[in-house]
């Protein structure tokens, strides 16, 4: 007999995880009704929706919202390497996904006007690239050009390749990169990232807050990167002293 609301939970994401993990329950298949696995389980939806948000955070329960929920299909894993080009370029180098840009006219306010070091109100162009394997939402980044260093024509919205696309044309249009900073966290998503990549709240993103600036100092980019932690790893590479000295000689 269960004797916990808890206990409950655990008894039922293990039972369905078992059923997904044996190929009963398959790769993009959809779930009875939540209605339905309550009474099958003999549990209320809430305990029933509690054991649904385990399975959702290992990433093994997709919610569709007004569709329901179905086994996720394993996500390809992407390696983030530090210090290397514009995040969704990296992405779009990946044959498993395809990345969508939207382009936005907007001011500095806020953050925005101390990670580009410009005063409220400066003009920028916003490229919110939203990266998808298959039909499913895959990691999102956020990449903020003062007004000046992006092109006067601006890719469609569906566009889907960053890289051969708004990368090419801003890296011919700015001065050479000179310094690029990266701060990286990990956190819960916001509740519009997790609507957006659909994820569970309860699921940790790798959080990549890029600067890449030029010679004199001016930032030319700013990037604020979103992968969840269950596609995604992280590499950054340092070279010694030593290393650089070997070069010289």
């Amino acid at each position: 007999m269960i004797h916990s609301v808890a206990s409950r939970h655990r008894v039922i994401s293990d039972d369905l995880r078992t059923q997904i993990s044996t190929g009963r329950l398959k790769a993009g298949e959809r779930l009875p009704s939540e209605a339905q696995l309550a009474s099958r389980y003999t549990v209320s939806v809430p305990t029933l929706r509690s054991a649904l948000a385990v399975l959702q955070g290992e990433g093994l329960v997709e919610k569709v919202h007004g569709r329901g929920n179905f086994v996720r299909r394993p996500f390809h894993r992407i390696t983030y390497i530090g210090g290397g080009r514009t995040p969704d370029a990296q992405a779009a180098a990946n044959a498993a996904l395809r990345v969508s840009v939207r382009t936005t006219h907007l001011r500095a306010r806020g953050h925005l006007t101390a990670l580009l070091k410009v005063t409220a109100g400066s003009p920028l162009i916003e490229y919110l690239c939203l990266s998808h394997e298959g039909k499913s939402p895959h990691s999102l980044a956020r990449v903020y050009v003062p007004r000046d260093l992006a092109p006067t024509e601006l890719p469609e919205a569906g566009e889907s390749a960053w890289g051969e696309g708004v990368e090419a044309r801003l890296a011919g249009l700015r001065p050479p990169l000179a310094e690029i900073r990266e701060y990286v966290s990990a956190r819960l998503p916001t509740p519009e990232e997790a609507t957006t990549l659909r994820i569970s709240s309860a699921l940790a993103v790798l959080a990549v807050e890029r600067v890449a600036a030029d010679a004199t100092g001016r930032v030319i980019e700013a990037a604020l990167l979103v992968l969840p932690g269950d596609r995604a790893d992280a590499v950054f590479t340092t070279h010694t002293m030593i290393e650089e000295k070997g070069k010289e000689g």
